[in-house]
C-alpha cells in the first residue's frame, strides 16, 4: 500500500474501535452484517430504464448471502419479456454482490437490482421479523392461484373518457355503462384460471365460462362497451 510521505510523518493516535455496525433485522432475529453471506431474506424492488418507457419488480429470496429463488416481473417494454427470462436464469445461485455487478440485460432490471442491493443492506425486508425467512418458493407464491403477475390497465381521453383494460382480476371485456354513460362495473377473465382448466383437460369455451367474472353493479348496467373497441 502507498502512502504519501506526509502521511508518514504523522503521529499515531490512539483510536477507539467503536461498536461495529448497526444490527439489522434479519429472518426473526438481528444481526451485525460484515459479509455478503451474512444476508438472509425476502425482499421485493422497482427499477426503470434511463427512458422510463419500462419497470421491473424484482422479488428475490435470499439464503446466506446467496440467490435462491427470484421472480422478475416487467411492464412496458417488449424487449424486457426476453430481458426478464434472461435474468431469472441468471440470478439464482449468485451471490448479492455478484448480482449488484452483473450485466441483468435490461437497465430496468439492474436498476430493480440496485435497489433490492440497499434494501437488504439495510434490513428492508418482507421477512424482518419473520423466524427463518420465507421457504423457497415463496417468490412465485405472490403471484396468486392463476400464477400470473398482477397487472393494471387503464386508458382514457378527454373528448372519450375512461377504459377499464385489465385489473388485478384479470382481463377486462366489458365495461357497464349506466343512463349518463358512467361506469359502474365491468366483466373481467382471469387468464390464469382459463389456462389453467384448458391444460386440465376443459373445453376452451367452458373454461372462458368458468373463469369469467364480474365486479361492481354490472348487472344495473343500460348499456356494455368492449373497451378496446367501442
Amino acid at each position: 500500500m502507498q502512502c504519501t510521505k506526509r502521511y508518514e510523518e504523522m503521529r499515531c493516535v490512539c483510536r477507539t474501535k467503536g461498536s461495529g455496525p448497526a444490527p439489522i433485522p434479519q429472518d426473526g432475529g438481528y444481526c451485525q452484517v460484515k459479509q455478503i453471506d451474512q444476508i438472509s431474506g425476502l425482499s421485493h424492488s422497482v427499477g426503470t430504464c434511463a427512458m422510463k418507457q419500462g419497470a421491473c419488480k424484482l422479488t428475490l429470496n435470499v439464503k446466506e448471502g446467496i440467490i435462491q429463488e427470484a421472480l422478475v416481473e416487467v411492464v412496458g417494454c417488449s424487449g424486457m419479456t426476453q430481458s426478464a427470462m434472461m435474468a431469472a436464469e441468471i440470478l439464482p445461485g449468485k451471490t448479492l454482490l455478484e448480482a449488484l455487478n452483473t450485466d441483468l440485460v435490461c437497465d430496468a432490471i439492474n436498476v430493480a437490482m440496485r435497489e433490492y442491493f440497499l434494501n437488504m443492506a439495510y434490513g428492508r425486508t418482507q421477512t424482518a421479523f419473520s423466524k427463518g425467512g420465507l421457504a423457497i418458493g415463496a417468490a412465485m407464491e405472490d403471484l396468486g392461484a392463476g400464477a400470473k403477475t398482477q397487472v393494471g390497465t387503464g386508458y382514457g381521453t378527454l373528448e372519450k373518457g375512461p377504459r377499464y383494460l385489465e385489473v388485478t382480476e384479470g382481463y377486462v371485456t366489458r365495461v357497464g355503462l349506466d343512463e349518463k354513460d358512467r361506469i359502474i362495473g365491468y366483466e373481467f377473465v382471469n387468464i390464469g384460471k382459463m389456462m389453467e382448466y384448458i391444460k386440465d383437460g376443459e373445453d376452451a369455451n367452458q373454461a372462458l365460462k368458468r373463469a369469467t367474472g364480474t365486479y361492481g353493479r354490472l348487472s344495473e348496467a343500460k348499456s356494455m362497451i368492449d373497451p378496446r373497441k367501442e
